[in-house]
């Protein structure tokens, strides 16, 4: 696939600040938790080249393959925390909202283990995932992960 345009040669002040945003949101929870999110949301939203950046790093951050390959049946997997299995059920009510508003159930799981700031936290990494899908998929983006690596680096 190739994309459409250059987002950071469309729009470079923009797309900077974004990817800046974007990192200092996702260096504020535990990395893995972090990648478990995105490639969760990712999935979800159908954006290959998210879940390709995304696996890569969870990888890189010593996740396994065998969590990785449960990601889509999490409520059946034994492998996950509960901590995780509330950021998840948050980040599908959260990525699903157009299905119906079912998000109370999540959200008691959520504040059972997390802080009200670690809530605000991980709903701003849920919304930041889900504006890098749309931008993927919209603009039909396939960055390779070290690329993107350094990308994300230089616009820090």
């Amino acid at each position: 696939m190739t994309a459409k345009l250059d987002l950071f040669a469309a729009a470079p002040s923009l797309m900077k600040s974004w990817a800046g945003t974007s990192v200092a949101i996702a260096s504020s929870l535990e990395p893995g938790l972090v990648e478990l999110v995105k490639i969760r949301a990712s999935q979800i939203n159908g954006c290959a080249n998210c879940i390709n950046m995304h696996t890569v790093e969870a990888r890189a951050k010593g996740e396994t393959e065998q969590r990785i390959y449960l990601l889509s049946a999490w409520r059946e997997a034994p492998c996950y925390t509960d901590r995780e299995r509330a950021a998840l059920g948050w980040t599908e009510a959260l990525t699903r909202l157009s299905e119906g508003h079912t998000q109370e159930g999540a959200y008691e799981a959520l504040k059972a283990q997390f802080t009200d700031e670690e809530q605000v936290k991980l709903t701003l990494m849920i919304n930041v995932i889900n504006g890098w899908n749309r931008l993927a998929v919209g603009f039909g983006l396939w960055v390779d992960p070290a690329a993107a690596k350094s990308a994300v680096k230089a616009a820090a």
